[in-house]
């Protein structure tokens, strides 16, 4: 006799999405936004227009993920990798999914209502992209790119929060974070070069070889201090940001030399830990700048 399985209730269903999005991975984006928005403030901006940021980049990040999710939930369950994780495992249900992306957007939009008519206006624009992207892969390997225009949108849109306009460091800003983050991607597309080939999808890795990839991820990886250099000329920052910016490469560095030595057994401390601390250092090392050093 089989036994039925019980459903997952209501709490266990949110922690199964909060697995299914790694939530933790929030810390990638969330620290390139405050940065944004203690560089448009030249200091620590008001409690209100942080908080609202801050709900803004959750509904963000929560409703993109859940999309693109729900968008490769069948190739999931054909890949060895993510075959496990609970909506192709059957451990969530879609609707349950489509749900919290409707609410999370909605989330994005009300609090860009909460900061400016700018913010407003643009919040569309944000989630039509990050719909978007989830099924780039399907058709050109620039798929990184895109993805790393999605959270370049972070400092951007942090900017705008603040002083309601758009301009060139915030601009310059947000094309280092595209190449970081198209980076770091690419480098983890290796561990499925295999597997899009088989299946007609489109990544450097699967169009170009590992080598060949990696080769690539570097070139974008370099460009990040030149143009994270190029902020501070702008903005006339300290050294204090300058030495952040020594971290950050040598951060990146170590981040190429573990993927090259020890190739895809050590992929995760590469992408989840190295890449969290560059972000968290370049928003620490600018708020140290901003606001404890004497400028």
């Amino acid at each position: 006799m089989i036994e039925e399985r019980k459903a997952p209730g209501l709490f266990e269903q949110l922690g199964l999405f909060l697995e299914l999005i790694k939530f933790p991975h929030t810390i990638f984006a969330l620290p390139f936004a405050l940065t944004g928005a203690v560089l448009a403030a030249q200091g620590w901006p008001e409690g209100e227009k942080v908080f609202w940021i801050l709900v803004a980049m959750v509904g963000a990040r929560t409703g993109a993920m859940g999309v693109n999710r729900l968008a490769d939930m069948e190739l999931d369950a054909l890949n060895p990798r993510t075959a496990r994780r609970p909506l192709p495992g059957g451990l969530i249900r879609p609707l349950t999914v489509l749900v919290i992306v409707i609410v999370s957007f909605g989330l994005l939009v009300f609090a860009a209502a909460q900061l400016n008519r700018l913010c407003l206006y643009l919040s569309p624009v944000a989630i039509g992209l990050t719909v978007f992207y989830s099924y780039t892969k399907r058709f050109t390997a620039w798929s990184h790119l895109i993805l790393g225009l999605c959270l370049a949108c972070a400092p951007i849109g942090a900017w705008i929060a603040i002083l309601g306009r758009v301009d060139l460091p915030p601009l310059i800003l947000g094309l280092a974070v595209l190449c970081w983050v198209a980076g770091f991607d690419i480098l983890y597309a290796l561990a499925d070069i295999e597997f899009d080939r088989a299946q007609g999808l489109y990544s450097i890795p699967a169009r170009l070889g590992g080598q060949a990839a990696m080769r690539v991820s570097l070139v974008l990886h370099t460009a990040v201090p030149i143009l994270l250099g190029i902020v501070g000329q702008l903005l006339d920052l300290g050294p204090v940001y300058y030495v952040g910016l020594g971290v950050i490469v040598g951060l990146l560095a170590y981040e190429h030399a573990t993927v090259r030595r020890h190739g895809l057994d050590r992929l995760d401390v590469a992408f989840f830990n190295v890449n969290g601390l560059i972000s968290l250092t370049l928003f620490t090392v600018t708020l140290l700048d901003l606001v404890l050093i004497s400028r």
